[in-house]
């Protein structure tokens, strides 16, 4: 099994803790900047950063689709990490100021592959799709924080 690696960023036009406090808030702001690729999505404990268990589906393809119970930590200032129970999938979102009342945003999802010919082939195309998804969820931040 190999590990696969999907990473996008944006620099988004507010600064850094309004940009984190957005990511972290999934009671309020989460489920509405995911995309349509993320389903059922639940708030199962907590809902404010650290301690948060939240659930949902995402449809990567129209026949992968991933049943996610993420765990929510918060281990430095600016960084959120999401750890599936029900899976090795860690994704750590990282907020940083970027210059006059600017951040950038970057989120960088790490599982372990598939072996063989499928594993090759999920190595391949799977951080693509993935960067898609998350690209799209971060311009929804944006437009949600951005005055």
């Amino acid at each position: 099994m190999a590990q696969v690696e999907a990473t996008t960023e944006r620099i988004i036009a507010a600064d850094a803790e309004t940009v984190f406090d957005a990511l972290a808030d999934y009671q309020e702001v989460r489920g509405k900047v995911l995309t349509g690729h993320f389903s059922e999505y639940e708030v199962r404990e907590g809902g404010d950063g650290e301690g948060t268990l939240v659930h949902w589906k995402l449809q990567a393809t129209s026949k992968r689709v991933r049943d996610c119970l993420l765990e929510v930590s918060e281990p430095t200032d600016g960084q959120l990490v999401e750890k599936d129970r029900n899976s090795s999938m860690v994704t750590t979102w990282t907020v940083t100021p970027a210059g006059d009342g600017k951040s950038k945003a970057v989120v960088s999802t790490v599982w372990n592959g598939a072996g063989g010919i499928g594993g090759f082939f999920e190595k391949t195309f799977a951080p693509k799709g993935l960067g898609r998804i998350y690209d799209e969820l971060l311009q929804n931040l944006a437009t949600a924080v951005e005055k």
